[in-house]
């Protein structure tokens, strides 16, 4: 066993596909199987940060009907029992309202927010309503940021900072070397580090390497939009993914 014994899990889930009852089900099975924190994703028709697994499930969501009510809906009744964030992008935040999602957040006991496609300033100047709210939006810092602009980026950085693997979109496997960028972060902030962006259960051990998290997302989705597979068994296999991803970054 290695000394950092306790690396955490985000997992990343569409909210609503198939549906609500589904949706609920999963998230609460995926705590059991050792994921920490939910990335309660919000579905959207441009979803420019994720590959085409995320996207397809994005958009078959829409296709259903979804709505922010159904968002409301399965995170009333999953936050009260797990730690989760609301993933999604810019667009729905700003047309609902922002503080009128941090008021529903508050509502349910959602922690904060994943903005991929909010610029840092933006981020920056809505710091206060997040702070009246007692939310985090989560930093991102990437393998093109230079010094200067990860000490920026990080210095109000809240509840961990996801850090990009490589300049891309989600689930394409690619890899960097990430050396540097950890050991600039690491000057800036205490607040824990996780890597996302093509982990899985065979890149997570490899992937973790010198962070505190990993952040999952279409190797858990991949078998959502599997429609050879029963509920039940795509529930299976994905709460068999994360125990399988916890342990071997935890070796």
């Amino acid at each position: 066993m290695s000394e950092n014994i306790d690396k955490k899990l985000v997992g990343y889930i569409t909210a609503s596909y198939p549906d609500n009852n589904f949706t609920v089900d999963l998230a609460l099975s995926m705590k059991e199987a050792g994921v920490d924190t939910l990335e309660l994703g919000i579905p959207f028709s441009d979803p420019v940060a994720d590959g085409p697994v995320i996207e397809k499930a994005n958009l078959i969501a829409l296709n259903k009907g979804f709505k922010l009510k159904d968002l409301f809906e399965v995170s009333s009744k999953i936050a009260p029992h797990m730690d989760t964030l609301w993933m999604g992008y810019t667009n729905p935040f700003y047309r609902y309202g922002i503080e009128k999602f941090l008021q529903k957040a508050d509502e349910f006991g959602i922690k904060g927010t994943i903005i991929p496609d909010l610029p840092f300033e933006m981020a920056e100047n809505l710091l206060p309503l997040y702070k009246k709210y007692n939310k985090a939006n989560i930093s991102f810092v990437a393998p093109t940021d230079s010094q200067e602009r990860i000490k920026e980026i990080i210095t109000d950085s809240q509840k961990f900072i996801y850090m990009v693997a490589y300049a891309g979109i989600t689930g394409s496997g690619q890899s960097e070397d990430l050396s540097k960028i950890i050991e600039n972060v690491r000057k800036y902030s205490k607040t824990p580090l996780y890597i996302g962006f093509g982990v899985d259960e065979n890149t997570c051990k490899e992937k973790s390497k010198g962070v505190d998290g990993v952040i999952v997302g279409s190797a858990f989705v991949k078998h959502i939009i599997d429609d050879s597979l029963s509920n039940n068994e795509k529930i299976s296999k994905i709460t068999a993914i994360a125990k399988e991803i916890k342990e071997k970054i935890n070796e």
